[in-house]
């Protein structure tokens, strides 16, 4: 019987013990994938269960409903065996289940957490209300909504993060006041920003596309406008941004 009960507990270890990496097999393994990933193996757990509770449940009503008014029903009589069956065996796929998206929740925190090797970095400063990003070649850029309306029309002024296609983006980060959660909710990561302390996220830009990172947690007077743009460029374009970046900070 422990050795029945003990299945469920031993897979979910064996799993998570897994050692995962961020760029395994010479691949890199995307977050946000496998963010989405999990989140449909949610889903299915719950269609699956809930579709089966859901169909028992109208059985048994169908079937030991009153025939007639004032009628009372009695529950059958269990033997030992029948007993231990009805406890144990929806115990064990419970826990196996959990057990399971457990393992594949700590294998996608490995992921996270692991920084691919080639991942280019960049320093990210929150204050009240911008955000500012720092290259390693020195280039910097900033979002400043308090400045409100650029010459487009758009909200907000600066560039952003700017960031190429194809390559991991590690940023390092820090705040110069109050916490604040920098949210890449498109990349599907998250993390908290604060004073006198260095955290890190990274994500990968898969694609050319225009996003937006956002403070998610309550950060003050102006945190509905605590955002900022975040381009992924071709590497071409990236590689224009820069020297062009670089040129007018030399100038200036």
């Amino acid at each position: 019987m422990k050795r029945l009960l003990g299945l469920p507990i031993a897979l979910g270890a064996w799993l998570a013990a897994r050692p995962v990496l961020a760029s395994e097999g010479g691949s890199i393994k995307d977050p946000a994938e496998h963010w989405e990933h999990l989140w449909h193996e949610v889903l299915m757990d719950l269609y699956i269960f809930g579709g089966v509770f859901a169909v028992l449940a109208v059985y048994w009503i169908l079937k030991y409903r009153a025939s007639s008014e004032g009628q009372d029903g009695t529950a059958g009589t269990l033997d030992r065996a029948q007993t231990w069956g009805w406890a144990l065996v929806p115990a064990f796929l419970f826990m196996a289940d959990d057990f399971f998206l457990a393992a594949k929740g700590w294998t996608l925190w490995n992921i996270q957490r692991n920084v691919p090797e080639n991942a280019m970095e960049v320093k990210v400063t929150g204050s009240m209300w911008t955000f500012s990003f720092e290259y390693e070649n020195g280039v910097t850029s900033t979002f400043d909504v308090a400045e409100g309306k650029n010459a487009a029309g758009e909200l907000g002024d600066g560039d952003g993060l700017v960031v190429p296609v194809g390559t991991p983006v590690v940023l390092r980060m820090t705040s110069t006041d109050v916490v604040h959660s920098f949210g890449l909710t498109e990349y599907r990561v998250k993390e908290d920003m604060m004073p006198g302390r260095i955290t890190y996220l990274w994500f990968y830009p898969k694609e050319a596309k225009e996003s937006y990172v956002t403070c998610v947690e309550y950060c003050g007077t102006n945190h509905s406008r605590m955002f900022a743009k975040v381009k992924a460029l071709p590497q071409a374009e990236f590689d224009a941004w820069m020297a062009a970046k670089k040129k007018e900070q030399n100038q200036g």
